[in-house]
């Protein structure tokens, strides 16, 4: 028996999960995702550790973009073989994908004339990453699959999807090899979920793995309960309201802009709010509405329940889409105050961008956080208290209230990620920590380590291990 893992991203670091497999018959990865950390960006630039056309398939956890974002780049570069993911995934991947090409395309000669103004050049090339139609060439490889169902990647390799609970069609992997009359089983944890969330059904528990990766992205911290959203963004709201200022949401066009409608549908109809218009300002984000609407046996039952009775959470009153630049643009002249949902939810592009260029150095604003916002990215210098910062090439003083509500997390966190590995019935042979800034990787490690006695490691970008 000889397994060979390699990790090519979300090493130490949160985004570009990649995660190489190896046995005598076949080469695929886990996951094939771009990085958005400012300072890794150059591992997607450079050539690719392996060749694409070597790989033999990908499995894709979910569709977002630091997970299924540099499947076009691969594709374009050799890779031919099947993508396995739920319907679900194919069906989100798509518009994530078609996104990210078309703002990567549109940013090029900004990015230029803007750097030419300056008096300098970018780190990289004037071209897009790739583009729409390296985008739409992979489309067709995607392959769904459904939960529960093993998929024979070859003699001797099955892997089997199951539910995440962490956005629309997420999966954690469970892959089984047997060779020579052994067999070893690799889970791969994907995005772990929380219990008890709405829209969605819990994670999936498992009582057995010889070898466990497992993401870390909130492995040092203990989310605050999820029971006070309601209360807390209800706050937030009214003292806007108060104040007379719109709501600037920087969100994650996929789970956590439906997320933000559910609450916001729930403290409407309660009258905890006052009747605010709610604007989806995300063509993304209204297409991935669209995609939910279809999947609706993902949903549980408390979700289930609220559609049947007519009080569906992505068609209220006083929601609207606004897919146009020319609506985008419009919001800016509302008088009063209203919630602005756009992207990107880390504040790297997008919509959101145009928003706080305008806004937040308003004091009557609020900006209000509900997502992970990792080191280096806009979100994450307003969320530190930045003074200033640097919007499309301008410096802004901050005066905008900027609050963050934390309990909106779609990752599990410390607590919750060893409640999920602690359903293991026996020590597994290996635990590998990714999916997590080095401070809480490490951490976490080291928690595992003396709650549990396992073998715990946490892999640095490059490293490979044989799993003998």
């Amino acid at each position: 028996m000889h397994i060979k893992l390699k990790f090519l991203g979300a090493a130490r670091n949160v985004t570009g999960s990649r995660h190489l497999v190896e046995t005598e018959n076949i080469r695929f990865l886990v996951d094939c995702g771009m990085h958005q950390e400012r300072q890794f960006r150059d591992r997607d630039w450079a050539n690719f550790p392996v060749a694409p056309n070597s790989i033999d398939a990908v499995l894709l956890t979910h569709a977002h973009l630091d997970h299924c974002g540099f499947l076009p780049k691969l594709v374009r570069e050799g890779f031919s073989g099947p993508i396995y993911c739920t319907a679900a995934t194919a069906a989100i991947a798509e518009i994530i994908l078609l996104d990210s090409a078309h703002i990567q395309e549109s940013d090029v000669e900004f990015k230029k004339q803007r750097h030419q103004r300056e008096g300098r050049r970018g780190p990289h090339p004037y071209v897009p990453l790739y583009t729409t139609e390296d985008a739409n060439a992979c489309l067709p490889l995607f392959s769904p699959v459904s939960y529960e169902e093993g998929v024979q990647l070859c003699p001797g390799v099955v892997a089997t999807f199951h539910d995440a609970g962490h956005i629309l069609g997420s999966s954690m992997i469970k892959v089984v090899v047997e060779e020579g009359g052994e067999k070893r089983t690799l889970l791969f944890s994907g995005d772990v979920g929380r219990r008890n969330k709405p829209i969605l059904k819990d994670p999936t528990l498992f009582d057995e793995a010889d070898y466990v990766l497992i993401e870390s992205t909130y492995g040092n911290r203990i989310h605050e309960a999820q029971s006070t959203i309601s209360d807390e963004l209800a706050e937030v709201i009214n003292q806007a309201a108060a104040a007379g200022g719109n709501i600037y949401v920087p969100s994650f066009a996929l789970e956590r802009a439906q997320e933000i409608l559910y609450y916001m549908s729930k403290l409407l109809t309660e009258q905890r709010i006052p009747h605010i218009m709610v604007f989806v300002d995300s063509p993304m984000a209204i297409s991935v509405t669209e995609v939910f609407r279809n999947y609706p046996y993902l949903f549980d039952r408390e979700t289930l329940q609220l559609i049947y009775e007519g009080n569906s959470p992505f068609d209220f009153p006083a929601l609207t889409m606004t897919r146009t630049v020319d609506q985008s643009k419009a919001l800016n002249r509302i008088k009063g105050t209203a919630m602005i949902i756009a992207g990107s939810g880390m504040c790297t592009g997008g919509r959101i961008k145009h928003h706080l260029a305008k806004n937040i150095s308003r004091e009557d604003s609020t900006v209000l956080f509900v997502g992970y916002q990792a080191v280096g990215t806009l979100g994450r210098h307003i969320v530190s208290g930045a003074k200033e910062v640097r919007i499309l090439g301008q410096q802004h003083p901050v005066r905008a209230n900027v609050v963050q509500i934390n309990g909106f997390s779609a990752h599990a966190d410390r607590e919750e990620l060893f409640y999920w590995l602690s359903s293991l019935k026996n020590p597994p042979r290996g635990v590998f920590v990714v999916h997590g800034e080095e401070e809480a990787a490490l951490h976490f490690a080291s928690f595992l380590e003396g709650r549990t006695g396992w073998n715990i490691s946490v892999p640095e970008y490059g490293d490979e291990v044989v799993l003998t």
